[in-house]
C-alpha cells in the first residue's frame, strides 16, 4: 500500500508502519500543484510495482458564509477547495486509469473509490465551496464508472457525514453533548474506521457490481 501525504510526513510514516504486512511505501506531493498526480502515481508504481486500487481521500474546506469574504477571497477559497477536492481527484483517477489499462489483459480490473460527503446532498451554508466540490466528485464517480467499466475498472464513492478527523476537530470542539448525540440516530459521531470499513469493501472484488454508486456512510443522519 502507498500512503500519500502533502505536509504531514510524520503521520504518513506512522500510518505506514501500522499497516499489516510488508512492502508499504510513503509518497509525497502537494495536490494543489499541476503534475503532482503524475509524480505520486509514478512514484507509487516504481516502489510497489503496480496499483490495483485508488482511494481519493484528500480533502480541504473553507468554513465561511457568502456574506463574509471579499469577492477575491471568495474566489480564492473556491479555487483552493476545488483544486484538492475535485481536480486532484480527477488527475489521480486519470493517471491510475492509464496504469490499469496498460496492464496485461490477464490482470484483474482495478478499483477507484472517491470520498465524497453528505454535504453534497443536503448543503452547508458555511461550506458552500466544499459541498459543491463533493457534489461534483459524486457526478464524476458516476461518469467514470461508465467510462472505465469496459476496462474492468469499478468506480464508487462514499458519502460520510460528520467524522472525527483533524479537519473537523475545531467544529466538533464547539458542539455540545446534545448536539453530538443529535448528529445521528445512533447518538454518536463517526470515526475514521467507520468510513474505512465501507471503503475497504468497495475496493474488494466482491463489490464490482456496485460500480457507479455513491454509498451513504452517515449513520442515518441524512436520508434521501
Amino acid at each position: 500500500m502507498a500512503v500519500h501525504y502533502g505536509h504531514s510526513e510524520r503521520a504518513a510514516h506512522q500510518l505506514a508502519g501500522e499497516l499489516a504486512g510488508d512492502g508499504h511505501a510513503v509518497v509525497a506531493g502537494d495536490l494543489r500543484e499541476q503534475g503532482a498526480a503524475t509524480k505520486i502515481v509514478d512514484d507509487a508504481v516504481s516502489r510497489l510495482g503496480r496499483i490495483d486500487v485508488l482511494v481519493n481521500n484528500a480533502g480541504v474546506t473553507r468554513r465561511t458564509l457568502i456574506t463574509e469574504p471579499s469577492l477575491a477571497q471568495w474566489r480564492a477559497d473556491w479555487e483552493d477547495v476545488f483544486a484538492v477536492n475535485l481536480f486532484a481527484a480527477a488527475d489521480l483517477a486519470w493517471e491510475v486509469a492509464r496504469h490499469l489499462r496498460e496492464r496485461p489483459e490477464t490482470a484483474a480490473g482495478g478499483r477507484i473509490v472517491n470520498v465524497g460527503s453528505r454535504g453534497a446532498f443536503r448543503g452547508q451554508a458555511d461550506a458552500i465551496a466544499y459541498s459543491a466540490s463533493k457534489a461534483a466528485l459524486h457526478a464524476m464517480t458516476h461518469s467514470l464508472a461508465i467510462a472505465l467499466g469496459p476496462y474492468g475498472i469499478a468506480v464508487t464513492a462514499v458519502a460520510p457525514g460528520l467524522v472525527k478527523t483533524p479537519m473537523t476537530a475545531s467544529l466538533i470542539e464547539d458542539m455540545s453533548e446534545e448536539a453530538v448525540k443529535a448528529e445521528s440516530p445512533l447518538a454518536r459521531l463517526a470515526v475514521p474506521e467507520d468510513v474505512a470499513a465501507a471503503v475497504a469493501w468497495l475496493a474488494s472484488p466482491e463489490a464490482e457490481w456496485v460500480s457507479g454508486a455513491v454509498v451513504d456512510v452517515n449513520g442515518a443522519s441524512y436520508t434521501h
